[in-house]
């Protein structure tokens, strides 16, 4: 099962406070636990909302709308995310937990979120037969 563990944004990081090499350190242990424990499918770091726009798509047809950054905190912005394959939502949450944070920047959050299985949305079929043509093309 896949979960997206969604590091929240402060202050801090909305502007742009860089960490220090300690809680880099922790992150790039913590990412190659993970590596190590063939859970990790992606980590990255996002930058502040000043730098993001948003856009809308009104009901009944309407231009869709676009706003340009930064935008409030209190509206759940994400600073971060690690992409994370494991057997269960336990598992998940412990990995949650293990998640190092930075000192001295106030709260932070952590949103844990379960991604849809693949298998609920099949692939085309013909899309399937393509990527194994190619991926024999390749071994020749």
């Amino acid at each position: 099962m896949r979960y997206l563990l969604m590091v929240k944004a402060t202050g801090f990081t909305e502007a742009g406070v860089q960490t220090g090499e300690d809680y880099k350190e922790a992150v790039t242990a913590y990412r190659k636990s993970l590596a190590k424990a063939g859970a990790l499918l992606a980590a990255e770091e996002l930058s502040p909302s000043s730098s993001g726009m948003r856009v809308a798509y009104l009901s009944g047809g309407a231009a869709p709308e676009v706003w340009p950054g930064p935008f409030p905190i209190e509206q759940g912005l994400i600073a971060g995310f690690t992409l994370i394959d494991v057997n269960t939502e336990e598992e998940a949450l412990q990995w949650a937990l293990r998640m190092p944070i930075p000192t001295g920047q106030g709260s932070y959050g952590i949103e844990l979120r379960r991604l849809e299985d693949p298998a609920i949305h099949p692939r085309d079929p013909r899309q399937s037969a393509m990527e194994a043509e190619l991926k024999n093309g390749l071994q020749l």
